[in-house]
Parts: C-alpha cells; structure tokens; sequence
C-alpha cells in the first residue's frame, strides 16, 4: 500500500467529520491508530508530476502517488477514477476485484 501526504491529510479530514464519526462510531484514537498503521505498513511516495485526468480533481492525488510508486493497481468504489481504467496502463480495480486477484 502507498500513500502521499496529501491523501493521509484526506483520510484524517474524512473520518474526523461528525457525521461520519457518528454514522460509523469512529472515536479520534481510532482515527490516530488507523494513521499509524498506514504510516507503519504503507510505503510513503511524493509525486514529481501534477495529474489533472480526474473529473474531481480531488482524486488525482490517488492518481499521482499509483503512478510515482509505479503501482500495480488502484483500488477504489470512486467512480471517477474507476472510469479511467486502465490509467496510464495501472488498473482501477473495486475492492472485490482486488480481492479475487489475490
């Protein structure tokens, strides 16, 4: 698993919303051990290139940290970036077809 500093920062700011603390019971220690456990077994990556292929430019930060890692696939519900499958020959797979590939 990659990720960049700009999607952690994502993470941090979604789950950290009331609404979705309330909807799925997520306490701010839970939120800190998730951001632990992606810093422990994620592998940090910074992009050297801007990517504007997203119809929501908020995604292209998924886009950029796939492709400075030289990923193997995306995987993702969103459908803005599972229309652009395959990206730059990186497969957007849904979480299910990630799993069958296992």
């Amino acid at each position: 698993m990659v990720y960049s500093t700009e999607i952690l920062v994502e993470i941090i700011d979604v789950l950290g919303r009331s609404e979705f603390r309330t909807k799925f019971h997520i306490e701010p220690d839970d939120i800190t051990a998730l951001v632990n456990l992606i810093r422990l077994r994620g592998e940090l990556v910074t992009s050297q290139i801007k990517i504007t292929a997203c119809r929501d430019p908020k995604d292209d930060k998924f886009l950029e940290a796939a492709l400075a890692a030289e990923a193997d696939c995306i995987v993702s519900g969103d459908a803005d970036l599972l229309i652009l499958s395959p990206f730059d020959n990186i497969p957007v797979l849904r979480k299910a077809e990630f799993l069958a590939r296992l």
